[in-house]
């Protein structure tokens, strides 16, 4: 069977949107699996709801990637978008053709033609998504490097070119997953520049012409099929085979930090994508953080001990679904500084993601540091609860109780790389934190409740203050961790209801 192309995907009787020839409008510093199944899908909408005629080139950021594959497909790839919509299994498949090819710059005819596209007339947009490694700041990146080491010295080096052929300025998009991406990155160049001996007018010109938008996204992207049975079935009902073959959740947002005019200029809202542009995506970020995050930190911990394994069938359970809608409901919605409605559509979003078919999301890997977890995403909302209500969210409270029930679970052993604890159904599971949090509680396996809650609570290098502070809530830990470890997590979480 013949390799994905523009002649085979003709040949194999593909009826959805292709566009085979537009000029290239943006240069993107990554060709993994997340860009392609969400920046690169949302440019594709672009072309076929909005009339953008556009294509992205894409730019390889480390000495090994896919740049010859990208190549051998003319930049084509299958898509398939799949979840959970309104309680509704989907499956969308798409063949993606705004992506035109594919640079490696770390090979002496690739450089030179990052630089060419750098001085494009077409070229307006440059993404990236480097990891959160990929925006720093590396002493030993130098101009003369061929490509420069880090990413923010390649992106120098190619806005320089540009400057130097007096082309006009672009919309920089980051999508690391870092704070205020765009804007560290940006400093970077600055600093590049300065270091580089560069000249003010170049520096003026980044500062003044180049738009540096910080992004936030969201999309999970398990990326390859693994099932080499799946794939042979793809294969055959394709007509072709696709090493490039993408798979993500079908919910995605993307919210850019920028001025209002750039609404306008990028083809996203002609095309009706979930992308959207922003004051600021801290706001954003929090709800991100606080709902998403929070609800997995806020309730898979219990499941676990309930007997739960993974995310999809805790939302098939009614006393853990609605013990996560009710976190979410009334305690960390009516707390966050965002439209109220826009925050439930999100949080019921949020339940059909966590309800996903095709992905088996383990309880366990969830857990993986949850003490630093907690602190981040559910204690800021329990604090702002009480301080609002001035009273304890009973939902997020237990979730505390839960998660030291998980930490201290007829404790084992500890082990080099974890805390072995034993749950209720029998079968030995692994906890991985930080070794002082290990520590720890090894070193109060014998505690009684009470005595255990209060070092928890006055331990300060966990959460940063005393928690028996806050009125009443020591005393509602011990009930529900008593609770849990008598009658069971399920039943400690329904007590709440």
């Amino acid at each position: 069977m013949e390799k994905l192309n523009y002649q085979v995907l003709e040949q194999s009787g593909y009826q959805g949107y292709v566009l085979k020839d537009a000029p290239v409008k943006v240069m993107q510093f990554g060709e993994g699996n997340f860009l392609r199944a969400f920046v690169d899908y949302f440019f594709d909408m672009a072309n076929e709801h909005a009339d953008w005629n556009g294509k992205v080139t894409l730019v390889q950021p480390i000495a090994q990637g896919l740049t010859e594959y990208v190549n051998a497909q003319e930049g084509l790839y299958t898509l398939y978008l799949r979840g959970s919509e309104n309680g509704q299994k989907v499956n969308n498949k798409r063949v993606i053709s705004a992506v035109k090819d594919c640079i490696n710059p770390y090979t002496a005819e690739g450089f030179k033609a990052l630089l060419e596209l750098a001085k494009s007339d077409d070229l307006e947009y440059i993404v990236s998504n480097t990891t959160e490694a990929g925006i720093v700041y590396d002493p030993d990146t130098k101009f003369d490097q061929e490509p420069p080491v880090s990413f923010p010295g390649k992106m120098t080096r190619v806005l320089y070119e540009r400057f130097k052929a007096g082309k006009g300025g672009l919309v920089v998009l980051s999508c690391e997953l870092i704070d205020a991406n765009g804007q560290v990155l940006k400093q970077i160049v600055n600093r590049h520049i300065d270091e580089w001996g560069l000249g003010e007018d170049f520096k003026n010109w980044v500062n003044e012409k180049v738009l540096f938008c910080s992004t936030l996204v969201d999309r999970i992207v398990p990326g390859r099929i693994r099932d080499p049975k799946e794939v042979a079935e793809l294969e055959a009902e394709n007509g072709y085979t696709d090493p490039l073959t993408d798979v993500g959740e079908v919910f995605g947002v993307w919210y850019i930090e920028g001025p209002k005019e750039l609404e306008d200029k990028l083809p996203f809202k002609k095309a009706g994508v979930n992308v959207h542009v922003v004051p600021e995506v801290a706001p954003y970020k929090k709800r991100k953080v606080r709902i998403l995050n929070g609800a997995h930190t806020g309730f898979v911990l219990g499941a676990y001990l309930a007997g739960f394994d993974i995310v999809r069938d805790c939302m098939h359970d009614e006393v853990i679904r609605d013990y996560m809608n009710k976190m979410l409901q009334d305690e960390i919605i009516p707390i966050l500084p965002l439209d109220k409605e826009d925050c439930e559509k999100f949080a019921s979003a949020v339940e059909d993601r966590f309800n996903n078919p095709f992905v088996d999301h383990q309880l366990m890997s969830i857990s993986l540091n949850s003490t630093s977890k907690w602190r981040a995403r559910n204690m800021p909302s329990f604090l702002e609860y009480v301080e609002k209500f001035g009273k304890l969210p009973a939902v997020l409270t237990m979730s505390f109780a839960a998660y030291m029930a998980f930490y201290s679970c007829d404790i084992q052993r500890r082990e080099e790389d974890g805390l072995v604890c034993k749950r209720p159904a029998g079968n030995e599971y692994k906890i991985q934190d930080d070794a002082f949090v290990l520590d720890f509680y090894f070193a109060h396996k014998d505690d009684d409740v009470k005595t255990l809650v209060h070092a928890v609570m006055t331990n300060t290098e966990f959460w940063g203050q005393d928690l028996t502070e806050i009125a009443g809530f020591e005393e509602a830990t011990v009930q529900n961790l008593t609770l849990i470890r008598e009658q069971g997590a399920k039943a400690a979480y329904a007590s709440v209801l």
